[in-house]
């Protein structure tokens, strides 16, 4: 292979422009929602531009060589979690280091970026016997370990995620169509033999209660409590800001901050905030730049000049995308209630750090791309 040097020309400045874009616009909306974050967010912010630079100029290639390196990294970090992570959310969950009262760090946001590099590693490796049992089984097995832990902690909603964006990957790296299909036909029975499972309570239940109530909660609305009271105030928010929004630190009208009626709304629920502050209009320009962003992954991907370079591209593309599309589908009420971080949009510099890292990994593909 053609040793590839690195270009000016080819340093994608769209794509670090769109990323600055997300950041500077989730920066504000954080501050608005949680005055007392904007040093830290802002603080967060320029540190992941840097080390995003710094990640661009790093062959990726090198960082490849690594994988099982950071896959034991990864899970080591993943057990420590279980054994001494703090539950800080209200149902117990272990998700966190506690650095500081002002500082945690959440080691399953670092696995999303982690397993695409080893994914896309072991694919590149198995290409040729994709399609095989014995190569299916290895990638499974090899998934398993991490994904499993995550959703211990419990985090399923990080699982899940992390499943479909691996899927994609996978997808992406020539999964035989027939495979797909045998798989749906196994899904359906199992969907509703799930759903029927977990409303039968003198059966033992592997879901924790708020995580059966939320689903069940999304199927048959109030019959399960107030699982959807979250995301009703929620939609109240984002509705209220009809085309243009209250505006950014409105004093003049009651807001759903000033109510607390929807809560971790610098979070999970950040885009109830961009709705009902910014209005229809800031909501798509916010959603937008998402899009672009993904789009020019998409690209990278494409002229990506080798095959991992290629599948991290598409994972890094598609798990913007997903977490996305996941973060505003909760806030509007499409989907159950989860917490999904809305990239480079929401509070927390776990999520942020990780994401500007596969940002990093991506600038260097395409500093090494082929000539299309």
């Amino acid at each position: 292979m053609e040793e590839k040097k690195y270009r000016l020309i080819n340093y994608n400045f769209k794509l670090v422009v769109l990323v600055i874009a997300a950041m500077v616009m989730g920066t504000i909306i954080i501050t608005s929602v949680e005055p007392s974050g904007f040093t830290k967010q802002v603080i967060g912010v320029c540190a992941c531009l840097i080390g995003m630079i710094i990640v661009s100029l790093i062959d990726y290639r090198f960082i490849c060589k690594y994988y099982m390196v950071l896959y034991v990294i990864n899970i080591i970090l993943l057990v420590l979690i279980l054994l001494i992570g703090a539950g800080s959310d209200s149902h117990g969950a272990d998700r966190w280091f506690v650095i500081s009262s002002s500082l945690t760090i959440q080691p399953s946001e670092f696995s999303k970026i982690i397993l695409i590099i080893c994914t896309a590693v072991f694919l590149e490796k198995h290409i040729e016997s994709l399609n095989t049992v014995k190569t299916l089984f290895k990638l499974a097995v090899f998934l398993a370990v991490p994904i499993g832990l995550i959703c211990v902690e419990p985090d399923l909603s990080t699982s899940l995620c992390l499943f479909f964006i691996l899927f994609i990957v996978i997808f992406a790296a020539g999964l035989s169509l027939k495979i797909i299909g045998i798989a749906l036909l196994l899904l359906v029975p199992c969907l509703g033999g799930f759903l029927w499972y977990i409303q039968q309570e003198n059966l033992p239940q592997f879901l924790l209660d708020y995580q059966i109530n939320r689903i069940l909660g999304k199927l048959y609305g109030s019959e399960y409590g107030s699982s959807t009271d979250q995301q009703d105030n929620s939609v109240m928010a984002i509705g209220s800001g009809q085309l243009t929004g209250k505006g950014i630190n409105s004093s003049d009208v009651a807001t759903v901050k000033d109510t607390k009626l929807v809560s971790e709304q610098q979070t999970d629920f950040i885009f109830s905030a961009v709705g009902e502050e910014l209005g229809f209009v800031g909501s798509v320009i916010i959603i937008a730049i998402l899009a672009l962003i993904v789009l020019q992954c998409i690209r990278v991907a494409r002229r990506a000049s080798d095959r991992k370079g290629m599948y991290i591209a598409t994972g890094v593309a598609s798990l913007i995308a997903l977490q996305s599309f996941i973060n505003i589908g909760v806030a509007t009420a499409i989907l159950p209630n989860t917490g999904i971080p809305l990239p480079f949009i929401s509070s927390g510099l776990s999520s942020l750090v990780s994401i500007c890292a596969g940002i990093g990994v991506v600038l260097n593909i395409n500093l090494q791309k082929t000539k299309i």
